[in-house]
């Protein structure tokens, strides 16, 4: 599946070489980015976030600063900056993560008001409302990852990488740990489940994941505000997750898609985009609350089941 996936983005810029859309497409990969590692965070571990665009937005600001006030090359920045974010939701984890559901929701929804309020007010280091332009490209060498084709093959290299890694974690027994984590904590922990530790690593990986994104939002737009990384995008974040399905690795994708691809399908609405993010949010909470993608496979499978049973019991008439 991955390899069809990475051939079909492969071919794709040969088909579709508008730059609006292909803009659009790596939008997606960063978000989906993100979106995986909260994924092992609410699917697979049963915590919630509310402040994970806090670490977005670390990332982000983080390379901008380094590479486009210090000058130190953007690749070395980036790896510097996600390892500073590591031990930055370490720190936060430790105390926080005592707590659980809505205080756990509250108190990083708070971690994330305090990191926006810090983008915006610190207007000498991040540039503050008028937001900190002038970050330079990832490049090799004289190559530059200066347009959208190009953007596409890196962006979606790193989301392939992302995915193949959160793929091979649930499939291990950390995997199974953090399932055994979301359906029961203290079931878990009896069978031998080291509860706290666990939340704390994934925590700290989901926080990672989205300080790798940031940056690469940063390079790829050489331009961020801290409009980008409040608490609106923290619930678009969660919503996503919630969409495409909590546990699915591969549902991710799909909501990082949908919710981004939204506003330009609905564009006469884009000023209600949170009114209608939320409306679907309930819906699917409602109908489909294991997620668009696995709640519509259950509906074909249970509807096939019962055709399936309904033939039988006619041949058994006749």
């Amino acid at each position: 599946m991955v390899v069809m996936l990475s051939t079909l983005l492969m071919l794709f810029p040969l088909f579709e070489d508008n730059p609006y859309t292909l803009g659009v497409t790596n939008l997606i990969a960063i978000n989906t980015i993100v979106v995986l590692g909260l994924n092992l965070f609410i699917g697979y571990a049963g915590q919630i976030s509310l402040g994970h665009a806090a670490f977005f937005g670390l990332g982000a600001y983080g390379s901008a600063i380094t590479t486009g006030t210090y000058g130190l090359p953007p690749w070395p920045a980036m790896l510097l900056v996600a390892m500073a974010v590591g031990c930055i939701a370490l720190f936060v984890g430790i105390p926080v993560l005592r707590l659980s559901g809505h205080y756990l929701a509250m108190a990083t929804l708070g971690f994330n008001f305090v990191v926006h309020s810090v983008l915006l007010e610190w207007d000498t280091l991040t540039g503050g409302p008028s937001g900190f332009s002038g970050i330079p490209y990832l490049a090799f060498g004289d190559f530059s990852f200066d347009d959208e084709v190009r953007l596409h093959y890196l962006l979606w290299s790193f989301t392939m990488i992302c995915l193949l890694l959160c793929l091979n974690l649930v499939r291990s027994g950390v995997g199974r740990g953090l399932s055994a984590l979301a359906e029961d904590e203290t079931a878990a922990a009896a069978l031998g489940v080291n509860t706290r530790l666990a939340k704390i690593k994934i925590f700290v990986l989901s926080a990672v994941m989205a300080s790798l994104a940031g940056s690469l939002f940063a390079h790829c737009y050489s331009f961020i505000s801290p409009d980008s990384f409040g608490i609106f995008t923290s619930t678009d974040m969660v919503i996503m997750v919630v969409i495409g399905g909590m546990g699915s690795i591969w549902g991710s994708l799909f909501g990082a898609g949908l919710i981004t691809l939204l506003p330009e399908w609905i564009g006469v609405f884009e000023n209600y985009k949170d009114f209608v993010h939320g409306g679907i949010l309930v819906l699917v909470l409602m109908f489909l609350p294991q997620g668009l993608i696995s709640g519509l496979k259950d509906m074909v499978t249970v509807r096939l089941a019962l055709h399936k049973q309904k033939g039988k019991q006619k041949d058994a008439a006749t």
